[in-house]
């Protein structure tokens, strides 16, 4: 007897997935506090489809037309469905959560610039540099930025925390007990 195939968010009669280039699958690399420098640097490209908004609008309750209804927003200085401008923002925590730092690293504090507008097609350019360290609290800062064809949309700086290659113990942990 074989089991049906399981697709999480899909049910089997619908359509394909959009093509999505500039597309990839997560590439996790891991960086301890010790690894880091000021300097490090790392990209990511992401092309914003339609179904990445509708999902967006979905998943946080926005539903502002300006980014669903193709009628509404080319009345807008826009012309046409712009982006949620927190997606754009969640760009940079795919980097910080897979990339750099990578797993483990956990947000502390985000500030959010945006400059311009992130159409449906568009390829962004999400780029973070870590610019510094503080042992104290294994804080790192990073100046964050997100492009449309060489133009910045988005910047700002992040600060998170990241795991030391020496953890340290638990606070409650019972004492090692001698060996004999």
């Amino acid at each position: 007897m074989s089991c049906p195939t399981f697709r999480p968010g899909r049910p089997s009669s619908a359509a394909p997935q959009e093509k999505r280039p500039h597309e990839q699958r997560p590439n996790f690399t891991t960086y301890y506090f010790e690894d880091l420098t000021v300097g490090m640097r790392e990209t990511l490209l992401k092309t914003v489809m339609n179904s990445d908004v509708v999902g967006f609008a979905q998943l946080s309750g926005d539903h502002n037309p300006i980014h669903l209804s193709d009628h509404f927003a080319k009345k807008t200085k826009f012309g046409g469905r712009i982006a949620h401008g927190l997606y754009t923002a969640s760009l940079i925590s795919a980097i910080l959560g897979t990339r750099l730092p990578g797993p483990g690293a956990v947000y502390l504090h985000q500030t959010l610039n945006f400059k311009g507008p992130v159409k449906i097609g568009d390829v962004v350019e999400i780029s973070v540099e870590v610019i510094e360290t503080t042992e104290k609290g294994r804080r790192v800062k990073l100046h964050c930025e997100c492009a449309v064809d060489g133009n910045v949309v988005l910047d700002g700086e992040a600060t998170v925390t990241v795991p030391s290659k020496h953890p340290r113990p638990a606070r409650d942990a019972a004492p090692a007990s001698p060996q004999a």
